[in-house]
């Protein structure tokens, strides 16, 4: 789930401090036209993370930011714009989820953190340990299975893209995600296409489905969304994700990750890709 939480977004909350002066400006004096823009390209999910959960999806890119001028130590997820959701309440979720799922294992891919000082990491991390316990499975850097998980109780992977996950044997480094930053899907799948060629890295890597405007686009077609983007263009990554081969190759893909992964079938596609190693499996 590309930006899993960006189905709750906060229109009326400030933007990400990484955004640039102009938009900032442009935001400032236009907000009547920036807003309703700006929420609709920078919403990637419509469904819940609960929802998302029972659907199947495994994979939670999570990005963690600190409020500017908030004066408490409330984090929020981002996309351009914060969430009304705060993290701990919905990782809360996230772990009441698993305390009824007990044989499912998640992947949370925390990043970006914006605003987020070492003292707030600090204290994020202490609360992800408390909230999930013996379920996070450390980073010993050894093989894992769904059956040794299983056996350890482990329930939760969860990827910290800060150095100061060093430090923290529970917390597991960065996982690449290969994003194309392309507009259609013949973009994206040339550039998933050449990283495939290049080989696989280490451990897991994520391969992003997701498409990405850029602000002439944007301006150019006010009647779009991402939504239309994404869902005129689905055909074609559809076809190119049927023809991929989960496993350990070389050339093959570990995570896939993409937008609006309620309405269109991308779970039911990625099983059917591990079929294909049952299968083959099954003929030795």
């Amino acid at each position: 789930s590309h930006d899993a939480m960006s189905y709750c977004l906060d229109i009326n909350s400030p933007l990400v401090r990484s955004e640039s002066d102009c938009l900032r400006m442009l935001d400032a004096l236009f907000s009547c036209f920036t807003r309703p823009t700006i929420f609709k390209w920078a919403t990637t999910q419509d469904k819940s993370v609960e929802e998302q959960l029972s659907m199947g999806i495994r994979y939670f890119d999570l990005r963690v930011a600190h409020k500017p001028n908030d004066c408490s130590s409330d984090l929020y997820f981002t996309h351009v714009i914060y969430t009304h959701l705060t993290v701990l309440e919905t990782l809360s979720s996230v772990a009441s989820w698993l305390d009824s799922h007990p044989k499912e294992v998640v992947i949370l891919a925390c990043s970006h953190f914006e605003g987020i000082d070492e003292r707030l990491h600090q204290s994020f991390i202490f609360c992800l340990k408390k909230m999930f316990g013996s379920r996070l499975c450390p980073h010993k850097g050894s093989v894992l299975t769904l059956r040794s998980l299983w056996a350890s109780g482990h329930q939760v992977l969860l990827s910290y893209d800060s150095q100061t996950a060093a430090r923290h044997p529970e917390l597991w480094p960065a996982i690449p995600y290969w994003w194309a930053n392309q507009r259609t899907a013949q973009g994206v799948i040339r550039y998933l296409d050449w990283n495939k060629e290049l080989g696989r890295p280490e451990g897991f890597f994520v391969s992003g489905l997701n498409l990405t405007a850029d602000r002439c686009f944007i301006t150019e077609n006010t009647k779009q969304s991402l939504r239309t983007l994404t869902f005129g263009n689905w055909e074609c990554l559809r076809d190119w994700l049927e023809q991929q081969v989960p496993g350990s190759r070389p050339c093959s893909l570990n995570i896939i990750a993409g937008d609006f992964v309620g309405p269109l079938p991308v779970c039911s596609l990625v099983i059917a890709l591990n079929q294909k190693l049952l299968r083959k499996n099954a003929a030795r």
